[in-house]
């Protein structure tokens, strides 16, 4: 892509794209830092009006400053941190890479490990993770932290496996949710929590898998594919899958699981968030930089109800 694309981000690729108003925010997107190796990660912080986000070969965290604009470390070094959520207490939960851990920061600023280990065996690399409303933590846990050292340590596969686990809020207990995968990666419930969704960047698609009143899940099926492969996933409110796909830009399906449109980003694409006081500005890291676009478009709920 040219750097065209940053006045020209929307590409209609269906009608649902225009009627539901996906196409109607900001004409440009807007670079708000540029000096990354690989970002990933980003993180609205609704109670700071702050941006967190991983640039994960220099082993830090950074942080951008709503109100000024300004942009400084948050943490290093970081455990070559990658994808970070919000529990209900408004902690943050880290996946750290190198560290090969999740762990939560706690409002006093200490760190708290919450898992860095299946039956006894370290995991590979933790990616991405999710709270769903009851407190449970669920997470991937592919291997792309430990097969060089740029993104974290090399190291063998204790594990032997590439999969998705849930960490019991009560008793901090490791359980397998999902197995079966090249390289799992993003991982988002929908809105009522009745479904997990997960992007496999190898095998290149989004599975989709019902969540039981137990919290076990249901056999997956694929959601969507494509041959640019899949990152990080994110809902809007109307239930339409925000997908970030590489050198393909940022994916829009609605529910049904077309491709409805696009996102172009004038850089390879690895994860975005829905932020801002209205929660309808999408920030992107995409390699080098974080960018943002205020949308017509509002992202899920942050805050789940407990109800169900």
């Amino acid at each position: 892509m040219s750097d065209a694309t940053m006045d020209h981000p929307y590409e209609i690729l269906d009608d649902r794209f225009r009627t539901g108003r996906c196409a109607n925010g900001d004409v440009k997107l807007e670079q708000l830092y540029g000096d990354c190796r690989w970002a990933e990660g980003p993180l609205y912080l609704p109670a700071w009006r702050q941006v967190v986000w991983s640039d994960i070969p220099n082993d830090r965290m950074l942080r951008w400053d709503e109100p000024t604009g300004t942009v400084g470390v948050f943490r290093s070094p970081a455990g070559h941190s990658n994808g970070n959520t919000l529990d209900r207490e408004g902690r943050l939960i880290s996946c750290e890479q190198g560290n090969r851990r999740v762990t939560r920061t706690e409002h006093d600023g200490s760190i708290t490990v919450l898992a860095d280990r299946f039956e006894g065996k370290r995991f590979n690399s933790p990616n991405d993770a999710v709270v769903r409303s009851d407190g449970s933590i669920w997470f991937s846990d592919p291997d792309f932290g430990i097969t060089s050292d740029y993104e974290g340590h090399r190291a063998e596969s204790e594990i032997g496996a590439r999969n998705v686990y849930r960490i019991d809020p009560a008793t901090g207990t490791v359980r397998l949710a999902a197995d079966g995968f090249s390289g799992p990666n993003g991982v988002v419930f929908s809105m009522d929590e009745q479904q997990l969704y997960v992007s496999d960047s190898v095998a290149r698609q989004i599975r989709v898998f019902g969540v039981r009143d137990d919290g076990t899940l249901t056999d997956g099926k694929v959601f969507a594919e494509s041959t640019s492969g899949f990152d990080n996933i994110r809902f809007d409110d109307q239930g339409r899958l925000w997908a970030a796909a590489f050198h393909d830009g940022v994916h829009c399906y609605d529910p049904d699981g077309t491709l409805i449109g696009r996102l172009l980003v004038p850089e390879p694409v690895s994860n975005l968030t829905f932020g801002g006081p209205k929660n309808n500005r999408l920030f992107i890291t995409a390699t080098t930089s974080l960018y943002s676009l205020v949308m017509s478009v509002t992202g899920a709920d942050r805050v789940r109800r407990t109800e169900r």
